[in-house]
């Protein structure tokens, strides 16, 4: 064997030992230990601990790659999905299940509250869509929306006991979305859509992957004040460099090429503010067709 896929299976596989909660619970520790708020950190404890991924994983065999660009098979034990890894959901089309551990980051930077309503975009099988239910309580709903009708039938099929779930097999684009207080896209867009931002109530929280054509981008969290001085400005920031799949509807050739070019630039962490329906100034870090980031608040 690969040495550094055994130093990986011997690093991530659970104890034989453990039972499906203690793994979970060891999962859950792992995967939010970058989480810095406290408060956060222990509604996502409890989320990651009560949630069963491999119920959205579909059956084993299961694959998942390893930090060294490896793919490691797992045979039929549920606790050995309880990885930070990405499990493949369709190898044909390069969908996977998500790193957990940035999950974890973009859940707490987007903050959901008990009674929340959320949309998910690029809900896959539903497994972040489960978390978010976990965390939002039997007060919140849940929208989640995946335009893949084999994602979106296993997804209801895996949310079906949670009736705080709605799942539409459907583009985001495809109908006028419900208001929200949080937007979670897990699909690369090349500029902040005015669908997304429309939605979005007083205090709103948007967080998507901003990338370029390649996949490789920044997820960028969108906060609209509670008291809004100025409709086209809301506080925005980088949470975390990353690469996703296209969302379908939300891209657009030039604004991802400005894209990549402010990335290959640098500087991403110093963004601030979304500004829109204004030129931009000296602040300015990209610039789309009617937006553009600021590096002032």
């Amino acid at each position: 064997m690969n040495p550094a896929r055994a130093r990986y299976r011997d690093a991530q596989n659970p104890p034989v030992s453990a039972s499906i909660e203690s793994t979970r619970a060891h999962y859950a520790r792992r995967v939010t230990a970058g989480v810095e708020d406290g408060e956060i950190r222990r509604a996502l404890l409890d989320a990651f601990a009560r949630v069963e991924r491999e119920r959205f994983l579909g059956p084993p065999p299961w694959r998942l790659y390893s930090p060294h660009d490896q793919t490691v098979t797992l045979e039929s034990d549920p606790r050995e999905v309880y990885r930070d890894a990405l499990v493949v959901l369709s190898a044909d089309d390069g969908i996977n299940n998500g790193q957990p551990s940035l999950h974890a980051r973009c859940l707490a930077a987007v903050r959901p509250n008990p009674g929340d309503t959320a949309l998910h975009i690029g809900a896959g099988t539903g497994y972040y869509s489960a978390l978010l239910a976990e965390l939002l309580g039997p007060g919140g709903r849940v929208h989640a929306y995946e335009i893949d009708p084999d994602l979106a039938g296993r997804a209801a099929a895996a949310l079906g006991e949670r009736r705080n779930v709605t799942v539409h097999a459907q583009s985001a684009f495809a109908a006028a979305l419900p208001a929200a207080d949080l937007v979670y896209v897990n699909a690369g867009a090349s500029h902040p859509p005015a669908e997304w931002l429309a939605v979005l109530h007083r205090g709103g929280r948007l967080i998507f992957p901003l990338t370029g054509d390649d996949g490789r981008g920044v997820m960028l969290l969108v906060e609209r004040p509670e008291q809004a001085l100025r409709a086209e400005r809301d506080r925005a920031r980088v949470v975390a460099h990353v690469q996703f799949i296209a969302c379908s509807g939300a891209r657009d050739a030039t604004q991802a090429e400005r894209v990549s070019q402010a990335l290959a630039r640098g500087g991403a962490e110093r963004v601030r503010s979304l500004r829109r329906g204004t030129p931009p100034d000296a602040s300015c870090w990209c610039a789309g067709a009617d937006w553009w980031l600021s590096t002032e608040e």
